[in-house]
């Protein structure tokens, strides 16, 4: 090999990249496949925030999108659909069939489709790991395939996107709740958080010296650990590791959609495997240095708003400073909720509604309904309805712009709609009369009552959230 290799390319992350490019193909896939089995009920021609109307009213350049040049449903479907097929493809390895520039094109088509998805997503969308998957999968584009080493800038700045979610999420913390500084947030963010798992009530019944523990050993793996993978290896292995472990960690005891399993993608490009580039890989190509090198001076100027906003006292969480996505800030959980609440969802067929009318229960996916039903695993599979539902009962202003149309969605027994539920109480010919909404508190049972009961949760009833409500009277208020 030349010279040149020898400065831009590190030959011994060869199987490192392999692995990451694989991986992150398959967050591609779910997250491709989240979109194509939910976009119709949410942002479709009838969803609850339909495309149509924020292209009306937001500019191209404020959201670059295919979908500001067409929109149907058809069309929505074809892209995502088009984007699952494309990862599987990289999933098994066409990208190193090709030339190096066709490779990278191909890595482009499912970032360009994502971002097109994304920005007309709207709150159904407004998650972290959307801008996380598509500011890695911009770096990906360039990583290169076999026609080439991976080159050194790229894995740099895959270790700075993994250091800015990693320490961004560790400050967010010392800058919010109390609760972190005194290593008592643990009491509580496993039975409020926003999707528990299967194996969450026993996260949370651990003992709280060692929930303490867990709190101490966050902050260490954030806020320290992220600084040491800029050292030489083994450390920064030894580094990428430790975050991996502490992520398999977090998908055991939630529910966070494919936050944990992209940040685990973004770690093992830090990891030196076994085995280095084959002695017949040519050097990278004058135009593939360049591009390449272009490319990282952009990110990195870019990067001046991320790290102004993660350092300040005033840091805010998964914002993006760009319509591309192209560099953004990241963190969760600056502030833990320390009882939970639930909106849960009723209709009746009764003509008149009366608190002993024969309410029956809509019941969600993955969010708490039914005290006896035990939490399931979906991560990394994103249930975005479920996941808005926890917002809207910290507040309605959460759920302002779309619960509404939710209940006429019912009222109406939109199929789209109830595809996104576990379960209706309403066969499709006999949608209900009314439906109603009404706030609960949940707690975990004890051991106790879980042995005596069954039940996972006990809930109380706290208020009225939607008085009952006729298709009629939905109608006019949306």
């Amino acid at each position: 090999m030349g010279a040149a290799v020898e400065w831009f390319t590190a030959s011994d992350y060869w199987w490192s990249r392999l692995v990451f490019q694989r991986a992150l193909a398959g967050m591609y896939l779910v997250a491709f496949l989240t979109a194509a089995l939910q976009f119709r009920a949410l942002i479709g021609e009838r969803g609850m925030l339909p495309v149509s109307r924020l292209v009306a009213r937001v500019p191209f350049k404020q959201a670059p999108s295919l979908f500001q040049l067409h929109y149907s449903d058809r069309f929505f479907a074809s892209c995502a659909w088009t984007g699952c097929g494309v990862s599987v493809a990289l999933i098994a390895g066409l990208d190193s069939q090709l030339p190096l520039w066709a490779g990278m094109l191909l890595w482009l088509v499912p970032w360009a489709l994502y971002l097109s998805i994304v920005n007309v997503g709207q709150t159904w969308y407004a998650f972290g790991w959307e801008s996380l998957l598509l500011e890695v999968g911009f770096v990906a584009v360039l990583l290169g395939n076999d026609d080439v080493a991976p080159p050194v800038v790229l894995l740099f700045l895959l270790r700075w996107i993994l250091f800015r979610v990693e320490f961004g999420a560790g400050l967010i913390k010392m800058h919010g709740d109390a609760c972190w500084r005194k290593l008592t947030c643990l009491y509580h963010h496993h039975e409020t958080q926003p999707m528990p798992g299967p194996l969450s009530w026993f996260f949370h019944h651990l003992p709280r010296p060692l929930h303490r523990v867990e709190a101490a050993a966050n902050h260490v793996t954030q806020l320290i650990v992220p600084v040491l993978l800029f050292t030489p290896q083994p450390v920064a292995t030894a580094a990428a590791s430790l975050m991996i472990l502490t992520q398999l960690w977090l998908v055991l005891s939630g529910n966070f959609s494919w936050l944990n399993w992209i940040t685990i993608v973004l770690a093992l490009s830090a990891l030196r495997l076994p085995g280095k580039a084959p002695a017949s890989v040519p050097a990278a190509p004058l135009w593939y240095e360049v591009l390449v090198l272009a490319v990282t001076t952009l990110l990195v100027g870019l990067s001046y708003q991320p790290v102004r906003n993660m350092l300040s006292r005033r840091q805010v969480m998964n914002r993006s400073f760009d319509p591309l996505h192209l560099v953004n800030t990241y963190g969760a959980f600056g502030t833990v909720s320390r009882v939970r609440y639930e909106v849960v969802i009723e209709g009746t067929a009764e003509d008149v509604p009366r608190e002993d009318s024969d309410w029956r229960e809509y019941e969600f996916k993955a969010k708490p309904g039914d005290p006896r039903r035990r939490p399931r695993q979906f991560a990394p599979y994103h249930l975005r309805l479920d996941w808005l539902m926890w917002f809207a009962a910290l507040s309605p202003a959460y759920a302002e712009t779309w619960f509404g149309a939710l209940v006429e969605r019912l009222l109406e027994n939109d199929r789209d709609t109830l595809r996104l539920l576990r379960h209706s109480p309403f066969p499709p010919d006999a949608p209900p009369r009314y439906v109603r909404a009404r706030l609960f508190r949940y707690r975990y049972t004890s051991w106790r009552e879980l042995r005596e009961t069954g039940a996972w949760w006990e809930r109380t009833f706290v208020r009225e959230y939607l008085p009952p409500t006729r298709l009629a009277g939905v109608a006019r208020s949306s």
